[in-house]
């Protein structure tokens, strides 16, 4: 008897692709990587040069998540206050914002009608 689940041939596309782009950023790796531990987590750092410039290659080897972020994504890191990491860490391995939204956050309320308000994430601007 063999298991499967709905979407397994999406998520082993999807995997299959990431593989790829990692290699492919890997690469263009500059310099020798850094790890950084705790009890809680490990990252592997690296820097990486692509055709659009450098970006910080953040690696879990515990889990395989990566993300490439150009520099005015690591900046925007420090526009963050606690509560966004918090609520990062409070959702492990899910986007904060939904990527259906297009980066809007629902506020969940009117301003007399029958809209919602549409509000930025924390720190964005319009």
């Amino acid at each position: 008897m063999t298991l499967h689940w709905d979407g397994e041939e999406e998520d082993t596309r999807s995997a299959r692709r990431a593989a790829v782009e990692r290699d492919a950023l890997l690469e263009g790796a500059r310099g020798d990587a850094i790890s950084i531990a705790n009890e809680f987590a490990e990252v592997r750092i690296v820097r990486v040069d692509t055709r659009n410039g450098s970006r910080l290659l953040i690696e879990s080897p515990k889990s395989g998540q990566w993300v490439a972020l150009d520099p005015l994504e690591l900046e925007s890191l420090t526009w963050q206050n606690t509560a966004t990491f918090s609520a990062m860490i409070g959702n492990p391995f899910g986007p904060l914002i939904p990527e259906e939204t297009g980066g809007i956050v629902d506020g969940g309320s009117t301003e007399g009608g029958d809209e919602p308000v549409r509000r930025l994430p924390e720190g964005g601007s319009q």
